[in-house]
């Protein structure tokens, strides 16, 4: 995953008109400059880092070479607004980064930056002056590649020109097979880079230091950023729990806004319109406002457009990630609501269902994140909202009703209190180490579960994603090494390491009026009862599911920067052993053998195989006949599936089944449960 700054604007869902229609002025503006108690903040910044952060980096260098590739590629990710020379000309800078960095001096980022507006402003003007006019021929077998991050930089503006020929020609296609006339289409295209020229014209020094300071603070690793002011306040109310959206987690991923995680009791949940992975390509407001293109926006001022009051009307225009790049853009109308901290409390069902002649009763316990009330706990309500206590009466209530075996779902469980991984494991183990954690100091501290009481002793599975970490994979790793549940699904993300913010007002004096932002930095490591860090590794399930992510694009891994995997000594615990390695040798094997035989894992593996086609895509036909075809193909191939999708399973057939759900990953968790419930049971 690619991070960006203002990149490729509309490149598939719109196209590009010609004409004016009240277009700002694309001249140059005065250009920015640093405020002077920014030197205070990056000298201040620079020494925390190089001497606090667990990494133990010198800021040198190579870590300039780094920063300048860095800063370059947030400004300009796809190589669509500077030329070979201006890049040739940042060369004198790289290797002293460093060194001016350290001592305050950080004009050079906004000199970088001026230039990316001045050459940002240039290719607006030539979109007004030339692109919106022109004739395009969608005969002609062209193609244009959204993922440019391989692509050399243009030698001259010809190059440009023509690169961004094919941007608008790609816009204008799409809108023309959507429906639009010519004049209808330039007026849309018109309008949406007349909002992309007001987002960058509206751009501050502010901005420009806080994705400056973030580049340097990113080479440390990628979970150590620099928050501005502005951006701190965001972070505090996220960190709420009482957040006013559409209630999805958000993700920049090359040029487009990426849905990650659908939030539990939110109305994107409620409504059922948006899904993991789905790309967020417009917004609009209310039930008949202009529809703004996002395509290469920051990741916060996507944000910003989509929360609002609880009670509003966002409207969205999504690709769904069922059909890709490929396919038509999709409108969805959402209603904002508080999502509040009842919405991500951990919630139970049963499912009752027969196999193979036996009736089984399973509970599952869907595990949003690990929270605990704070406020609530040391103000001393004794009916405090946590993960451990919220389990154990859902465990308890499932164990009145006669269940058989416990699932624990922590698929998209993005982690939270480490106490609350560590007392939830608790519930399941007699007592023992469940996590150790390392400072920048190497002092290994070993987080234990102290209460010998145990809530369920009975068969037990953890099902994993590929976006479950932090807290939740010291939860699942903890599960599999005491051999006390069966973990199941795929890799998990591989997030290892502990942040703290810290407030750098404190430590310097500004000029009444100004402010100064927060330093997000990294402490501490994690590490398994085993030795084994989670970090990139993460936790590999007992039995894998079919999975369209690979580390390399989706996870810890993906990030050049991140800390790597190590190991340090074992903890000393003592094994439950109720899952043996020759029972996971047995629920493989079964599991292999179901692939063959069952249908909804045939179809499961079908639609992961082509997610995974589809989220590699990045190539798009300029032919109006095959971009047509494209586009057909992934809707009929959309509808197939979701015809299939209500498809109950025969009872005749081999498996003999009578388990039906529209969760696949989750019907299959079950039934391997199952078996694990006649192993040990």
């Amino acid at each position: 995953m690619k991070k960006n700054f203002f990149v490729l604007v509309g490149l598939l869902f719109s196209s590009l008109g010609g004409y004016t229609y009240g277009y700002l002025s694309v001249s140059d503006s005065l250009d920015l400059h640093p405020r002077e108690h920014y030197a205070q903040e990056a000298r201040l910044m620079t020494q925390i880092l190089t001497t606090y952060h667990f990494k133990k980096l010198e800021l040198d260098d190579s870590l300039s070479s780094v920063i300048l590739d860095e800063y370059i590629s947030t400004l300009d990710n796809n190589k669509s607004y500077f030329l070979q020379s201006d890049i040739d000309s940042f060369e004198k800078y790289r290797g002293e980064l460093d060194d001016l960095t350290r001592q305050g001096e950080i004009e050079v980022a906004f000199e970088i930056y001026n230039l990316f507006r001045k050459r940002f402003n240039e290719r607006m003007q030539y979109v007004r002056e030339v692109l919106l006019d022109m004739e395009y021929d969608y005969t002609m077998e062209e193609s244009y590649n959204t993922d440019r991050e391989g692509a050399r930089w243009e030698n001259d503006e010809a190059g440009l020109n023509d690169l961004w020929r094919k941007i608008v020609k790609s816009q204008m296609l799409s809108l023309k097979l959507n429906g639009k006339e010519k004049e209808g289409m330039r007026e849309t295209i018109a309008k949406r880079y007349k909002r992309f020229q007001r987002n960058i014209d509206q751009y501050t020094s502010e901005d420009v230091f806080e994705l400056y300071m973030n580049t340097v603070a990113e080479v440390f690793d990628p979970h150590t950023n620099y928050f501005s002011p502005r951006t701190s306040d965001r972070f505090k109310q996220n960190m709420s729990l009482s957040l006013e959206g559409i209630g999805a987690r958000l993700q920049t991923d090359n040029d487009f806004t990426k849905i990650v995680q659908i939030m539990p009791g939110g109305p994107a949940e409620k409504s059922g319109l948006l899904k993991e992975n789905d790309l967020i390509v417009g917004v609009a407001q209310g039930v008949d406002g202009d529809m703004v293109d996002v395509i290469g926006w920051r990741i916060d001022d996507v944000v910003q457009l989509i929360k609002g009051p609880k009670g509003t009307t966002v409207r969205l225009e999504i690709l769904e990630a069922e059909t890709g790049v490929n396919g038509a853009p999709k409108e969805i109308t959402l209603v904002r609501d508080k999502i509040k901290i009842e919405d991500l409390e951990a919630k139970s069902e049963v499912i009752d269902f027969s196999k193979d002649g036996r009736n089984y009763k399973v509970g599952v316990i869907k595990l949003p994140g690990f929270y605990m009330d704070f406020d609530a706990y040391q103000n001393g309500d004794p009916d405090y909202n946590s993960t451990t206590r919220d389990v154990k009466r859902l465990v308890t209530d499932l164990k009145q009703q006669g269940i058989d075996g416990l699932m624990m779902d922590l698929r998209n469980n993005g982690g939270g209190s480490l106490a609350e991984a560590i007392d939830l494991t608790g519930l399941f183990i007699k007592d023992g180490p469940v996590v150790q954690v390392k400072t920048s100091s190497n002092k290994v501290e070993v987080g234990a579960d102290e209460d010998p009481e145990v809530i369920w002793d009975g068969p037990m599975a953890v099902m994993i994603n590929r976006f479950s970490a932090s807290a939740s994979e010291i939860f699942a790793g903890a599960i599999q090494d005491y051999q006390r549940g069966v973990v199941i699904g795929e890799q998990t993300f591989g997030k290892g390491t502990v942040q703290s913010v810290i407030d750098l007002g404190r430590y310097i004096q500004v000029p009444e009026g100004e402010k100064v932002g927060q330093l997000k930095l990294t402490l501490q490591k994690f590490y398994r009862i085993t030795g084994s860090s989670t970090q990139h590794l993460g936790v590999n399930p007992d039995i894998s599911f079919p999975s369209a992510f690979e580390a390399s694009e989706f996870g810890e891994s993906a990030r050049p920067s991140a800390l790597p995997w190590d190991q340090i000594g074992s903890a000393r615990y003592e094994l439950v052993e109720d899952i043996s390695p020759q029972l996971i040798v047995r629920l493989n094997d079964n599991f292999r053998n179901r692939l063959v035989t069952d249908v909804d894992l045939k179809e499961l593996v079908a639609e992961t195989n082509e997610l995974k086609e589809n989220l590699a895509r990045t190539t798009i036909s300029l032919n109006e006949e095959k971009r047509k075809h494209e586009m057909e193909e992934a809707e009929k191939r959309r509808a197939e599936r979701v015809s299939l999708s209500g498809t109950k399973i025969d009872p005749e057939g081999k498996t003999g089944e009578e388990l039906v759900l529209d969760d696949k990953y989750l019907k299959e968790g079950i039934i391997i449960l199952s078996n694990v419930i006649n192993s040990i049971g």
